[in-house]
């Protein structure tokens, strides 16, 4: 598979398992507070996550959606990274300064150095944002009970309060096991659709410093947004 642009790798510059959904069940009177109130705690003992992901672009201008697949690695505060199996090579990278948007499956030779964005699909908020705070920045609706692969979670949509996002709305699905969020659904500024799906999540153990350094190689052209 091949990715259309290096834009639809950022998204915002924004698993496991089919992304088709084992049969739901609806409860529309459930309170979403107490259970983004647990995933907020959940997250608050993460310094470190790893996870297979699988992401979906689907960008109704553009045609078919876009998958993409690989590992991605996260420490806290500001370490990122997202290496990509399909199509192979290409890498998002948070060093704790900037983000590099490298896609050689698309636009070969150059990569992307731009600030650390503090949301949107891909960077060190990936997760934090929707969990970190959620009742001040958000309004929250219940959707529903699901089964993902690894067990079953709550469905619950966020809206921002503010207009200042890329997105305008968010959709989460937090594991019952653990309060962990296990797949993102954001709806786009653009009107472009974005699903990130993680699995073999695995929290706290090392993460070799290795994933989240990029370091141009020569007579790479470094592009600077």
């Amino acid at each position: 598979m091949r990715v259309r642009s290096a834009r639809l790798h950022v998204g915002t510059m924004t698993l496991l398992a089919s992304v088709a959904l084992v049969p739901t069940w609806r409860r529309a009177d459930v309170d979403p507070w107490p259970i983004l109130d647990r995933a907020s705690a959940s997250f608050d003992t993460v310094r470190t996550l790893q996870a297979d992901f699988v992401q979906i672009v689907n960008n109704p201008m553009l045609g078919d959606p876009d998958t993409t697949r690989g590992r991605l690695f996260q420490e806290r505060p500001s370490y990122f990274a997202m290496r990509f199996t399909e199509p192979k090579g290409d890498r998002i990278v948070a060093d704790g300064k900037k983000l590099w948007l490298y896609t050689p499956s698309t636009t070969p030779g150059q990569v992307i150095r731009s600030d650390i964005p503090g949301t949107g699909g891909a960077g060190p908020n990936l997760i934090g944002q929707f969990v970190e705070r959620p009742r001040e920045r958000y309004t929250a609706r219940y959707v529903r009970s699901d089964s993902l692969p690894d067990g079953a979670a709550d469905v619950i949509t966020l809206t921002p309060k503010t207009q200042d996002l890329a997105y305008s709305e968010a959709t989460i699905w937090i594991a019952k096991r653990d309060g962990l969020i296990r797949r993102i659904d954001i709806v786009e500024n653009s009107g472009q659709r974005r699903t990130i799906a993680l699995g073999a999540i695995t929290v706290n153990r090392a993460i070799a410093s290795r994933e989240f350094r990029f370091s141009p190689t020569s007579g790479l052209r470094v592009v600077d947004q």
